[in-house]
């Protein structure tokens, strides 16, 4: 066994695989569903828990430090970086510190941080506690605003409260999903929620990755949703002026030095508004949607392989932001609701020239719901091109050559 070791919180195959591509030994904290015969051949030792329970956690992870010695915690998941950075508080082990990972993970401490040490980045944001909480925050921030769970992932609950004729309707809304079954409930509940001002313009996210304290942004993405904010689709780099992208840099980075970011991956979304670049959330780990395989296409920086291996000392820090070797982008596939009758094209569309994958989930059969999150996208293809409207233009070929046929019937109804 490797005498240089990790321990990797959740996350996918490609984590330990690269751990171990790079020399390092792997200790394995994962939930006991996603362990899989691949994960048995390449790990030293996997505990198999609910990592999201710390009382399960800690004696498990203090004798496993005992026994194998990892010298890092790393994770490529939101589920795991609040556990992580109990570990890395635990065992003194240098990563970004619990109290830093729940300040991104929790909205809503977030802005109340914010709002003390950098508003310049920020915007107005109170807890939804009741109904009267809404008019009152439309009254005094004006509308339309902002209404989302506080520690929500996917764009799920989300909604946009234009007048204050809707308080009634989005007020029933937060008080059916508190407390919803959806399928990531056991790790991010809905039960609060809260407001936040309404940010327009441009909406983009930072991939960047601190080494020791130093902030070095690796790529600007460039988001394309649908009506309700659920994202549908990205593009390395952004298609945006010179001028706006310093911007948005030194806003990323104004905020990630005050909240406390002192090492790893950080995914920080971002508005680029009339009164300049505002935070909209942030994680400190690589972004999903599978932005962090863009990032590699386009920059050739492999933002998941320095997450697991650079604390090890096996990879060198970058000295500044690596230069683009072409544009990469990704679209996300959809179909109207109701069950799946015939999937077509998608050999077609991996056959054109700079279509990386084509991830489709669907087969007949299958039930397709309303898009209310991004768990109700049925897969997404990525493209590869010399510049970003080329490589949008390829995906949406593709996803134009991919036919999924439904019927309608019954759908989830929940919101």
């Amino acid at each position: 066994m490797s005498e240089q070791r990790v321990l990797v919180v959740g996350g996918r195959i490609e984590n330990v695989r690269k751990a171990k591509e790079q020399g390092l030994g792997v200790v394995y904290l994962q939930q006991p569903g996603q362990f899989t015969p691949e994960h048995a051949s390449l790990v030293d030792a996997a505990l198999l828990v609910d990592y999201t329970d710390w009382s399960v956690t800690e004696p498990l992870v203090v004798a496993a430090h005992r026994a194998y010695g990892f010298t890092s915690v790393v994770t490529t998941t939101e589920a795991g970086v609040e556990p992580a950075g109990r570990i890395s508080d635990l065992l003194g082990l240098g990563g970004v510190s619990y109290e830093v990972a729940h300040l991104l993970r929790d909205k809503l401490s977030m802005r109340r941080h914010l709002a003390a040490t950098a508003p310049s980045v920020s915007v107005a944001a109170e807890e939804a506690g009741d109904r009267e909480s809404l008019t009152a925050f439309g009254a005094r921030h004006g509308y339309p605003f902002i209404v989302k769970p506080v520690d929500g992932i996917g764009s799920l609950g989300l909604r946009l409260v234009e007048s204050a004729d809707q308080v009634d309707e989005v007020w029933e809304a937060i008080t059916r999903l508190r407390h919803s079954d959806h399928q990531f409930a056991r790790f991010f509940p809905l039960d609060r929620f809260l407001m936040e001002e309404y940010i327009s313009g441009p909406e983009l996210s930072v991939e960047a990755f601190t080494f020791e304290g130093r902030h070095v942004v690796v790529a600007v993405t460039e988001k394309l949703t649908y009506d309700n904010f659920v994202e549908l689709g990205h593009v390395v780099p952004a298609r945006i002026a010179a001028a706006d992208e310093a911007a948005v840099v030194a806003c990323v980075t104004t905020f990630l030095d005050a909240i406390g970011v002192v090492s790893g991956p950080s995914h920080t979304e971002v508005r680029l508004s009339e009164r300049g670049p505002r935070v909209i959330e942030s994680h400190n780990r690589p972004g999903g949607d599978r932005i962090r395989d863009l990032v590699e296409e386009a920059y050739g920086f492999d933002i998941e392989r320095y997450t697991v291996a650079w604390p090890g000392g096996g990879l060198p820090a970058l000295d500044e932001r690596p230069a683009p070797l072409r544009a990469a982008a990704t679209r996300f596939l959809g179909a109207e609701p109701g069950t799946v009758t015939a999937v077509e094209g998608v050999a077609a569309a991996r056959g054109l020239d700079g279509v990386v994958e084509v991830d489709l989930s669907v087969e007949p059969g299958s039930v397709v719901r309303p898009m209310r999150s991004s768990w109700d996208r049925l897969g997404q293809v990525i493209a590869v091109a010399q510049d970003a409207d080329a490589a949008v233009a390829l995906c949406e070929k593709a996803c134009a050559a991919i036919r999924v046929t439904t019927e309608p019937g019954a759908t989830d109804p929940a919101e």
